[in-house]
């Protein structure tokens, strides 16, 4: 697979095209979003394990710079909870909506023949673009996430609830609590999603026996172009 770094209007981007990329095919798209204080490389090494020759792949930094310690920096979505306002989110939500109409306009994607996932507050960025945009992704995963605040997220379920979601959690994660993903998870329920739900014995990571069960969701859910 091949990575190529962008500037994009809002958001920096690496795009990562399959195997025998051929431009004159029409490709499937899977949105990868990063955790806090990661960045856009941290879940490239996800791409050739889900499949390498039948999606374009695109992985955006956050837009926000933060020091995580010894020197070093990543970038984050929002501040942390404690110190987030609503407007932080939905200034995040629109930076992703350019970028995302950007890579797609791009590719040359139909909508409805995208996968958003995220992973810790990628996957709180997954509910919130993604519930919303039914017609735009095909389905959802959410990685050891958090939801945004519930009755926010309400207001802005569509009528079409059909969307397929994904969200896996460790029973053991100590940055985001499992009542968290089994909160997300009844409300989802409650409002007449079908979910595929499972809970992991790990802590706050992706480990193989999350992707035994993402990936071939991913390969039903939006089929590889090959």
């Amino acid at each position: 697979m091949e990575a190529k770094q962008f500037e994009g209007e809002t958001l920096q981007y690496l795009a990562l095209e399959p195997d025998g990329y051929d431009s004159t095919l029409s490709y499937p798209m899977i949105i990868l979003l990063h955790g806090y204080g990661a960045s856009m490389r941290d879940l490239t090494s996800l791409c050739p394990a889900i499949h390498s020759e039948g999606y374009i792949y695109i992985c955006p930094n956050a837009p926000i710079s933060v020091e995580i310690g010894n020197g070093m920096s990543g970038y984050a979505w929002t501040p942390p909870r404690d110190e987030r306002e609503d407007e932080d989110l939905e200034l995040a939500a629109e930076k992703l909506a350019v970028l995302v109409k950007e890579v797609t306009s791009a590719y040359k994607i139909q909508p409805g023949r995208v996968l958003l996932g995220g992973f810790s507050q990628g996957g709180m960025m997954t509910y919130r673009c993604g519930l919303p945009n039914p017609d735009l992704y095909m389905g959802l995963f959410i990685l050891s996430g958090v939801a945004p605040e519930l009755d926010l997220l309400q207001e802005m379920l569509p009528e079409d609830r059909s969307q397929p979601i994904f969200i896996a959690h460790g029973t053991s994660d100590h940055m985001v609590a499992i009542a968290e993903a089994r909160s997300a998870h009844s409300f989802l329920d409650a409002e007449g999603y079908t979910t595929i739900y499972g809970e992991y014995s790990m802590g706050h990571e992706i480990n193989q026996d999350v992707l035994g069960d993402l990936i071939p969701w991913i390969l039903e859910t939006l089929p590889p172009a090959v």
